[in-house]
């Protein structure tokens, strides 16, 4: 993993548990073990605020009013119908559904390239198939390596694969670029598992939802159990923004690779929306 991010989620996870205690710069530098200076550059960089502005984008108050400020933007994208001309954004990420017939095939026939890949959250394993990204993962201390490798492979038994780091490194530059501009998406999932990513791909970037939220917008109010299950079985971290969904108390909740990343998430979209610097995204699985 990334020197650099481990010392950030370091820093977020303390951050996010002294929170009411309000640490001070060097509290927080001190806890990893850096200079106050040399701590204040490396957080500027990578989230493009201090870490004291950061803190503001992890208390549940914070989380409570974007949460308030997501949901409305989401019935209004619900309201208009986002597949029609008067969709509220551009299309940026196109996501394509494998048909029956392929989901029964189980990816024969389909050829699957990997790497491995460093991001500004950490490593994270890269996999596409000729029709866009099939997987996006976080590896690190809850996933190895070989565990993320194993997974993907089950979810495809039957793909061929082959490895290319180069592939999955250039890969790993355009998703981390706010807009995600000419993305093209590959999910093998149930259709009641594509309603619920085709729901995440209208959040706009910055903004929040709860599982109850999901479960209204797929129609099925009296599911978000289940839409929950959908949300942690997403394949592609990200581009289908499960990070973006949290409780309905406000608390962040679960995230399938780590509460702190999931934090992170939110806040350096949060930081970076509220600075003009991200773009509206979103799509529908076709």
């Amino acid at each position: 993993m990334n020197p650099d991010y481990r010392r950030i989620e370091r820093a977020i996870a303390y951050l996010e548990s002294r929170r009411f205690a309000r640490p001070d710069l060097g509290e927080v530098a001190a806890h990893v073990g850096l200079s106050e200076a040399h701590f204040d550059r490396i957080f500027a960089r990578w989230a493009g605020v201090s870490p004291m502005r950061f803190l503001q984008f992890l208390t549940k108050e914070e989380a409570k009013i974007r949460l308030r400020a997501g949901a409305s933007v989401l019935d209004a994208a619900l309201d208009v119908g986002l597949s029609g001309p008067g969709r509220l954004h551009d299309l940026l990420v196109t996501c394509e559904a494998v048909t029956p017939g392929e989901y029964k095939r189980a990816g024969e026939g389909v050829e699957i390239r990997h790497g491995f890949a460093e991001t500004p959250f950490g490593e994270c394993l890269l996999a596409s198939t000729g029709k866009g990204i099939c997987a996006l993962v976080f590896t690190g201390d809850a996933l190895t390596r070989e565990a993320a490798l194993a997974e993907l492979r089950a979810d495809w038994p039957r793909a061929r694969f082959v490895e290319d780091a180069t592939g999955a490194a250039r890969l790993a530059t355009q998703v981390f670029d706010p807009s995600h501009a000419g993305l093209r998406l590959h999910v093998r999932g149930t259709n009641f598992q594509i309603q619920v990513w085709q729901a995440l791909l209208r959040v706009q970037t910055g903004e929040l939802v709860t599982y109850r939220d999901l479960a209204h917008a797929i129609g099925a109010p009296t599911a978000s159990r289940a839409v929950g299950g959908a949300v942690g079985a997403n394949p592609i971290a990200v581009l289908i923004p499960c990070h973006r969904v949290i409780l309905g108390t406000g608390a962040f909740g679960h995230y399938r690779w780590g509460s702190v990343r999931k934090k992170a998430l939110c806040a350096w979209e949060a930081v970076h929306t509220s600075s003009g610097l991200a773009t509206e995204s979103g799509s529908a699985c076709r």
